[in-house]
């Protein structure tokens, strides 16, 4: 009888040591690994989402989203991805964090809201910079991270592509000679867009820098639009923002119901009038539509249209020795 009491007694404490130390305590926080330039809008995500979830904390970690991909396959445990570039989490899905079907378990192919490349230039812009031909002339510095770092400037890269493959009608010598002079054009390539951003404002380096739109209105916003103009081109690639529940992460800790939560009030009135009041393009109708006023119109070309997808993209562009590799090893 006692002997019975003393092990009743230990798996009532081995319970009571698992509920104070395992999954129903990591659930009350998330780790949301993210691209290097929406700090401030998920800031205001994470302020707004505790409101209505008291209790719960929100970490936020931010890079190049190749680099945080590597990160977190090296151990960075993050429950949650919003990430600017979709092979980012097609290479955590081979690595066996993320579900294969991430791209359906939300709405939009799992991207809550858009944007393309755009241009910053200064007051006056004296260079008269107007379209993507403007950046190959030799009197243009042009600013925009490192494509083998940053998702940012991989969809720069290929925003510059589609539009020279249309100008040259598909001359593939042409296209690449062209966006090879942008690159030549560029004085420093930092590691993900904040520094570019950084580089460009505060080191006064450079005529254009090349980002996100909702970066470009964001600078336009904090330092003064008598220091800058933004300068939208006449086409632009589509750059969504894929979302996904680190699957392996958060089963361990607990956390999936929560970081599903955390993902669905992206798409929630709230969370989409946040994205837009940042400078991102939204789905949800009814917002699009009271901010329609702040965003120009613009002609958008698509990944799978002009490249024939993501998988295509990656062997023939980002793949070790491919196009990319020629165009930034010119330099």
């Amino acid at each position: 009888m006692k002997r019975l009491f003393l092990i009743g007694a230990a798996l009532s404490a081995l319970a009571a040591s698992l509920s104070a130390t395992g999954p129903a305590q990591a659930a009350d926080t998330l780790l949301n690994a993210s691209y290097d330039v929406a700090r401030e809008v998920f800031a205001a995500e994470n302020e707004a989402f505790i409101k209505s979830h008291p209790g719960v904390t929100i970490d936020q970690s931010h890079g190049g989203t190749s680099k945080q991909a590597r990160a977190i396959a090296e151990g960075l445990e993050a429950d949650v991805v919003t990430f600017n570039q979709v092979t980012d989490i097609d290479f955590l899905v081979k690595q066996g964090f993320v579900s294969e079907n991430w791209k359906s378990e939300f709405p939009n192919n799992a991207s809550p809201f858009y944007s393309f490349p755009s241009f910053l230039v200064r007051a006056g812009n004296p260079k008269g910079i107007k379209d993507w031909d403007d950046l190959a002339r030799d009197d243009v510095k042009v600013v925009f991270p490192n494509p083998k770092t940053s998702g940012n400037a991989r969809y720069t890269y290929l925003a510059a592509t589609a539009y020279a493959k249309e100008k040259f009608a598909g001359d593939e010598a042409k296209v690449e000679e062209f966006v090879t002079k942008i690159f030549d054009n560029v004085p420093v390539f930092d590691t993900g867009g904040r520094a570019a951003t950084t580089t460009f404002v505060e080191r006064e380096i450079g005529d254009v820098i090349i980002t996100f739109e909702a970066e470009t209105k964001a600078i336009a916003k904090q330092y003064g639009t008598d220091k800058f103009a933004q300068v939208v081109p006449s086409v632009s690639l589509l750059a969504e923002f894929p979302v996904a529940i680190v699957d392996k992460v958060a089963e361990k800790k607990g956390s999936v119901e929560l970081a599903k939560s955390y993902l669905d009030f992206l798409y929630t009135p709230e969370g989409q009038t946040i994205a837009a009041e940042f400078g991102h393009r939204v789905h949800d109708e009814a917002v699009a539509a009271k901010f329609k006023d702040q965003f120009p119109e613009i002609r958008l070309v698509t990944v799978e249209d002009v490249f024939g997808g993501w998988s295509k993209v990656s062997a023939e562009h980002f793949a070790e020795g491919t196009i990319l590799d020629r165009i930034y090893g010119s330099r």
